[in-house]
């Protein structure tokens, strides 16, 4: 996948950029660890987010199997939880070179352009004045109507919260030329908003989408908020795939999901809607049961079965082929179990906790755009 791809090469940029690269005297800096926000992201459990999941529930070729239904959703929380993963990969190299106070300094970045790097005190930002603000920009684009921000950190040390806005092409012209307009936005707290002891939310807008011949499930926005209170952490989302399509002709489709994991026991229940990506809902009624993945499906093989062979499809072969889309879908650490019927006592706490979980609107997600200060 791409994007997948773009973020992987973004981690390694961006440590390599300010390790390698950064010119400071370190010497003349005087340290100050209370400055810097000692975490930005939340983990999530490997039962929710493992992309490379083997382990799925066995099946024979006339069923969907949990990994066609589920392996969107652990690859796009994967992808959200990587770009939390780059900010604190960024406060890691800023501790690196005690970047700790007021300042400002040029470096080289990997694409041989000039980067400016600026910290500031007291930065108003969105109506909330931070403790400090690090901007970094390629200097040769800062007259562009972008800026030429390359990122904008705001944060304040305690209680820890913060922004994060990355912009990959202003940070590296060469390794992410194809990546234009795609820009990444981390918000953290652990100031116990939305009722969680830490959260975060990750936005993602501006992805070039594939060819639809070649991907028609590519993404080009993202949103996902995930809290986490002792044991249990909560994720909600979507996704937008403006070319998805599956048994029709019909296409644009939202990944609306909710899940909930634990830590300690690595495992986890999600459920995962498909509303068209322009409806304008915020119902988890209408997001998660009437545009369930086991509707949407049902509807989709039923009219292909009419248009194309002027009858419906045999119930039971139905029923049989979609029995692995019954809600919700529990996972251990290896993927996919099982839909439906949970495996055990040890997922209800699971269960009730992602009932009170409900996606973004579809709609304001198509829309969605990411602007810096």
């Amino acid at each position: 996948m791409k994007t997948k791809n773009l973020i992987l090469s973004l981690i390694v940029v961006f440590v390599a950029v300010l390790m390698h690269n950064c010119t400071q005297d370190q010497d003349t800096v005087v340290e100050n660890d209370n400055m810097l926000p000692g975490k930005f992201s939340v983990d999530i459990p490997n039962s929710i987010s493992n992309s490379n999941a083997k382990h799925y529930k066995s099946a024979k070729s006339d069923t969907l199997t949990g990994n066609e239904i589920y392996e969107h959703l652990c690859t796009f929380i994967w992808l959200g939880e990587a770009s939390a993963e780059i900010v604190e990969d960024i406060i890691i190299a800023i501790r690196v070179y005690n970047i700790n106070k007021p300042m400002s300094f040029s470096y080289e970045g990997d694409d041989n352009r000039t980067k400016n790097l600026v910290v500031v005190e007291n930065s108003l930002f969105e109506g909330t004045t931070w403790s400090y603000q690090l901007t970094i920009t390629d200097a040769e684009s800062e007259g562009n109507e972008d800026g030429g921000n390359a990122m904008q950190i705001f944060w304040n040390p305690s209680p820890i919260k913060g922004i994060a806005i990355l912009k990959p092409y202003n940070i590296d012209r060469v390794n992410d030329a194809d990546a234009e307009d795609a820009i990444y936005r981390i918000d953290y707290s652990e100031a116990g908003e939305h009722g969680y002891e830490a959260s975060m939310i990750v936005s993602i807008a501006g992805l070039d989408l594939a060819d639809p011949d070649v991907d028609p499930y590519s993404i080009n926005t993202l949103k996902m908020f995930v809290g986490k209170n002792d044991d249990i952490i909560d994720v909600y989302g979507n996704s937008n795939h403006p070319n998805a399509l599956f048994f029709t002709d019909d296409t644009g489709f939202d990944w609306a999901f909710v899940a909930s994991g634990k830590e300690s026991t690595d495992i986890g229940v999600a459920e995962v809607g498909l509303p068209p990506n322009t409806l304008d809902e915020t119902s988890r009624v209408v997001l998660l049961e009437d545009y369930s993945i086991k509707n949407v499906f049902t509807d989709q093989i039923t009219e292909w079965f009419l248009e194309t062979w002027g009858i419906a499809p045999d119930q039971e072969s139905l029923n049989n082929y979609l029995r692995n889309a019954d809600a919700p879908g529990f996972f251990d650490s290896e993927g996919f179990i099982q839909g439906g019927v949970s495996p055990g006592p040890e997922y209800s706490e699971l269960v009730t906790s992602i009932q009170s979980l409900v996606p973004y609107n579809p709609k304001n997600i198509n829309d969605l755009t990411i602007s810096f200060k």
